[in-house]
């Protein structure tokens, strides 16, 4: 029987056998100024919280006790990244176009260079970042959790249309950015070879390193030299698109009609299922749910892993795919779909900008991103960037795709891997779009290095 019945019955009614009547509780008492300052948060973390806790990070800075525990670990990337988040996103103008990642990406880097991030803190968390790969397992709950809590017939249609507005943005990029780079001086090769391509390689991992790989087998120059020279072209692409994702949801803010405010096909339907409503039977996820699905990540996870250990084939991809696979199959009951959305919900909210702190001031060298500013390159660059997301965007209202959304799907082409992913869709608060992010970054990346390596090789360096 429905709950309608119910929730019709007149006042005067009996209750029901074994239930009770609302007891009238009168009003709410005050709140004390305690609790207002204790659900006053910087990011997730109550201030008096984090006050508490930058107080504890900074003694046993100068006890010299700060060690690569992993409470250790969360507590200075808790502080720096949230109180980072919260300036960005309370600054005038730049709060504005995703002042909260734009801080989070660049100023980490800075603030290590200079040393204002001891030294001991920067080696900590670096360590930790390199020997745990949390990156990918963040990725791997926030792609699982997407595609398994996302209508079947709308991720069959993102994934049909996304290639198009990313060949054509691919293009479009690609003769735009030679032409400027060219124009500006800086050679044609060298604009195609180690500014363009780099770009849209796809990050550092998989796109920078196999990349120059393959150039040091045609030139006689070592890898390592060929790296320094694509590296500022990696790292200002991937800034200038956090910047424009920033701009993007600002237009989408603008301009509803232009947005789906994180669904990417604009036919209409339902997108995502309620993570905070109602699981099987009617009742609330519960922790086993939960459980569940964050277990079912870990699993698709580590077969990647395998396939990348015995086949060589990219991890997150076929990650990717099997979440696809099923999704498409319905090989995942209602249970596991509503406890993936709640693990993503749960990852976006407490390590998203954690994540981007410790990149930024791990693996981002400032001087690296300097050298990248240039006038010449950082023209280029620019362009490069501009023109693949002007491309994407009227290229995804050719195939019924929201423009922004598309827009935001192709400008992670030119992110740094699964990072720039977080940072480009974390600048637009889109993070729902990280299953398309990662065709554009890795598919992408990986098909523009091939076909790069094979222009190199007909043509030269």
């Amino acid at each position: 029987m429905s709950d309608t019945a119910s929730s019709t019955r007149s006042p005067e009614d009996p209750e029901p056998d074994g239930a009770t009547a609302p007891q009238d509780k009168g009003p709410e008492p005050a709140r004390s100024a305690w609790h207002l300052v204790m659900d006053f948060d910087i990011g997730i973390v109550p201030l008096p919280v984090l006050t508490v806790l930058a107080m504890v990070i900074a003694a046993l800075t100068l006890t010299g006790n700060l060690s690569g525990e992993l409470a250790v670990i969360i507590g200075i990337m808790a502080v720096f990244a949230f109180t980072l988040a919260e300036i960005g996103r309370r600054l005038p103008v730049v709060r504005s176009i995703g002042g909260a990642a734009l801080f989070v990406t660049i100023v980490p880097s800075y603030l290590a260079y200079k040393g204002v991030i001891p030294g001991a803190a920067v080696e900590s968390i670096g360590g930790f970042f390199t020997d745990t790969k949390v990156l990918s397992l963040f990725i791997a709950f926030v792609i699982v959790g997407s595609i398994l809590s996302m209508d079947r017939t709308l991720l069959i249609r993102g994934f049909a249309k996304i290639f198009v507005p990313l060949a054509a943005g691919s293009v479009v990029a690609l003769v735009v950015g030679t032409a400027v780079g060219t124009a500006m001086g800086l050679g044609l090769k060298h604009t195609v070879f180690f500014i363009v391509i780099p770009i849209m390689a796809g990050g550092v991992g998989e796109g920078a390193i196999p990349l120059t790989i393959g150039y040091a087998a045609i030139v006689s120059t070592s890898q390592g030299e060929l790296l320094a020279q694509v590296l500022p072209a990696v790292f200002v692409g991937n800034l200038t698109a956090v910047l424009l994702a920033g701009l993007l949801s600002y237009l989408g803010r603008r301009r509803p009609a232009l947005t789906g405010d994180g669904r990417l096909d604009a036919a209409p339907g339902p997108d995502l299922l309620d993570a905070a409503g109602p699981g099987p039977g009617g009742t609330q996820v519960s922790a086993a749910q939960v459980a569940a699905a964050g277990i079912t990540a870990v699993t698709l996870y580590l077969v990647g892993v395998l396939a990348y250990d015995l086949f060589d084939f990219p991890a997150p991809v076929v990650m990717l795919v099997l979440a696809v696979v099923l999704k498409l199959v319905h090989g995942v009951t209602p249970r596991l779909q509503h406890g993936a959305r709640f693990v993503c919900d749960f990852c976006l909210a407490a390590m998203a900008f954690p994540m981007l702190f410790t990149f930024s001031a791990t693996q981002t060298p400032w001087q690296t991103l300097v050298n990248g500013f240039a006038a010449g390159p950082l023209i280029t660059i620019a362009t490069t960037v501009c023109a693949l997301v002007a491309t994407g965007f009227a290229a995804s209202r050719r195939v019924n795709l929201h423009p922004v959304e598309g827009a935001l799907v192709v400008s992670t082409h030119s992110g740094m891997g699964g990072a720039g992913d977080i940072a480009i869709l974390t600048a637009a608060d889109r993070m729902r779009l990280m299953p398309f992010a990662q065709i554009a970054t890795r598919i992408g990346g990986g098909i523009t290095v091939a076909i790069a390596l094979l222009a190199a090789h007909t043509v030269g360096l």
